[in-house]
């Protein structure tokens, strides 16, 4: 079942890659007692992703805290190591946090996997956007299919 506005973050095991590794972090003490807005990509280093939908949100990740958010947060369903090479190649710096969930284990808890073996791409995460306050989705915009026109970052700052 997909998550919706008003479920609880799902348990998992992230990685949160930081500039000196990456650090093994749970879905509860990373979304605890914080606003964050997570955007859900299908894969680093994919087209869409990097051409679009995570470069908006590092352009307006400033606008974005403005609105009383504390991290933006990009999550994906690659490994650390994928992540951290994308964040670099993207400029993410300190502005998005990077979370790898490279064996898809939230994605498959909250319900968002998407099935891109067809394509040779295997578990994959929808494309989305969503607030999330101290562990609690208050918004969630979810694309269909390979779509990006409810989950950009200006979507998301209209709905702040």
């Amino acid at each position: 079942m997909t998550i919706k506005v008003g479920d609880k973050i799902p348990s998992a095991t992230i990685q949160l890659v930081t500039k000196d590794g990456q650090d093994q972090i749970s879905t509860e003490d990373f979304f605890k007692g914080k606003r964050v807005v997570v955007v859900g990509v299908p894969g680093a280093f994919t087209p869409v992703c990097s051409a679009k939908h995570l470069p908006g949100f590092v352009a307006n990740a400033d606008a974005i805290l403005a609105k009383g958010v504390d991290v933006v947060a990009c999550i994906s369903v690659n490994d650390a190591f994928v992540m951290r090479s994308w964040g670099e190649s993207q400029n993410t710096g300190d502005k998005v946090a990077l979370l790898a969930d490279g064996n898809g284990e939230f994605t498959k808890a909250a319900g968002l996997e998407l099935d891109a073996s067809g394509f040779g791409l295997g578990l994959r995460s929808r494309r989305f956007a969503m607030v999330v306050e101290d562990g609690i989705v208050a918004n969630l915009q979810l694309e269909e299919g390979g779509a990006l026109e409810v989950s950009s970052a200006e979507d998301i700052l209209a709905a702040l």
